[in-house]
C-alpha cells in the first residue's frame, strides 16, 4: 500500500505566496484560472502546494498579478522591512519579520471565537492608528 506523498515544502511556500499576491490584487482563485485557462480547483491545488507549478504557468501567474516571478521564491522578503507612504509593509510575508509578529500570529491563530478575533484586530488596528 502506497502512502500519499506529501507536498514539497517549496511547493507549499510557493503557492502560499501565489495566493497572497492574487489576494492582494483582489483576484478571486475563479478569476485567475480564467486567466490562465485552468480550473479554479487548479488554482487551489497550486496554492496549497499539492499541484507543482511549472515554470511557464509560473510566469503566467506572475504576468496576471503583476509582479516578477522571484516574488514567488522569496527574492523579495530578504532584507530589511520596507515600508510604504501608508505606513504598511509592501508585501504581507515581510509582516512577519517585525519583532513579536510571528508569536502574535500564533497566539491570534489559536482562538476559536470569532467574536474574539475580530476584537482582537480592531484593538490592533485601532492602537496602531493612534486610537485609543
Amino acid at each position: 500500500m502506497m502512502t500519499p506523498k506529501k507536498p514539497d515544502p517549496v511547493d507549499v511556500e510557493v503557492g502560499q505566496r501565489i495566493r497572497i499576491q492574487r489576494l492582494q490584487s483582489g483576484l478571486s482563485q475563479t478569476s485567475l484560472a480564467e486567466q490562465l485557462g485552468v480550473t479554479f480547483q487548479q488554482v487551489q491545488k497550486y496554492e496549497k502546494g499539492v499541484n507543482r507549478v511549472g515554470a511557464g504557468r509560473l510566469t503566467k501567474i506572475a504576468k496576471v498579478l503583476g509582479v516578477p516571478v522571484s516574488t514567488f521564491f522569496g527574492a523579495h522578503d530578504a532584507g530589511t522591512l520596507e515600508r510604504s507612504d501608508r505606513g504598511t509593509a509592501s508585501s504581507p510575508l515581510k509582516l512577519l519579520t517585525v519583532p513579536g509578529a510571528l508569536r502574535l500570529l500564533r497566539a491570534y491563530g489559536q482562538l476559536n471565537d470569532g467574536k474574539m478575533r475580530r476584537s482582537i484586530v480592531e484593538l490592533v488596528e485601532n492602537i496602531a492608528a493612534g486610537r485609543r
